[in-house]
């Protein structure tokens, strides 16, 4: 029997699920779900950058990894931690989904048609630094929660519309509610978006066999991109960082970085091609810090 640890949103569970068909379809072992309440889920008060950041949906399910209540744990990849603690691994990167955000609203068909003053939530830096940038005469304000959540407080009329990750949206059967698809150039979506990690223990070589058929190799390779721009500059989502790479038709990998105040008072962008995940990354990092990346982490840091 293999146990997989995941969060009880529908989201998370949904996420669960689905690895959970696919290895039982591959490989004809039962799998199984345990179900945790992680600290991120609990609380919903304050902005994850207050309170330690998205490692806070991780770590439960890390302890039920190191207790062997658990052989694999299912994350949204951008929730990941770029290190990981000693004794995990990354053991799969699934095919990514739709990574870019979504735009939902009840009234409102665009970000760009938006009117002064309009009320925004979003729950990422890295969102609010790129809309006040490009939309400053809205207001953007914190969202936390789960998906279903920020859902019923854009429905309530808390706000004029929300900013989501299309995945989710899409997983749980919910396009409909998405409004606009914001392409890349105007929100560049956060290093591993849209892509499920697969997380065991570092010496589990029998789970590291079970979840193998579940690597998608474009995937790993541009996420490994994206993860190592973070990485180099501290990532974490106290960091306004967005991070995304594709595969060109030639084969080479085009990354996209960008890096900004939340006051929208700054944003920095690089875009680079090469044919090294690492490598590409740690050049994008550099480009930025030439930029003025450092500013914008010591600024942040001192703001903490």
């Amino acid at each position: 029997m293999w146990i997989i640890a995941s969060r009880e949103s529908r989201l998370a569970l949904w996420q669960a699920e689905h690895v959970q068909a696919l290895l039982h379809k591959n490989s004809g072992q039962p799998v199984t779900i345990l179900g945790m309440t992680t600290r991120g889920d609990q609380i919903l008060d304050r902005t994850l950058s207050k309170v330690g950041g998205k490692g806070l949906f991780v770590k439960e399910l890390e302890t039920a990894l190191e207790e062997g209540r658990a052989h694999l744990a299912v994350h949204s990849l951008k929730d990941v931690p770029m290190e990981l603690p000693r004794g995990f691994a990354l053991a799969a990167v699934m095919e990514r989904e739709d990574p870019r955000d979504a735009f939902v609203s009840p009234h409102f068909e665009s970000l760009d048609a938006l009117p002064a003053g309009a009320i925004v939530g979003t729950s990422s830096l890295r969102r609010e630094a790129q809309l006040r940038v490009r939309y400053p005469h809205i207001k953007v304000v914190p969202l936390r929660g789960n998906l279903d959540t920020r859902l019923s407080k854009l429905d309530r009329g808390d706000m004029q519309a929300i900013i989501l990750a299309a995945a989710g949206l899409k997983r749980l059967g919910l396009a409909e509610r998405i409004r606009q698809v914001i392409p890349p150039e105007t929100m560049l979506p956060a290093a591993g978006q849209g892509a499920l990690g697969i997380e065991i223990r570092a010496n589990d070589a029998a789970s590291a066999a079970l979840v193998s058929s579940l690597e998608h190799p474009q995937t790993f390779r541009e996420v490994r991109a994206e993860r190592a721009v973070s990485r180099a500059l501290g990532g974490s989502c106290q960091v306004p960082l967005a991070a995304y790479c594709i595969t060109q038709p030639s084969g080479a990998l085009r990354l996209r970085a960008r890096i900004g105040m939340p006051d929208g008072s700054a944003l920095h962008a690089v875009d680079l091609e090469g044919s090294d995940p690492e490598a590409l990354g740690l050049e994008a990092a550099l480009g930025l810090r030439a930029k003025g990346a450092d500013q914008i982490l010591t600024s942040l840091t001192s703001h903490g």
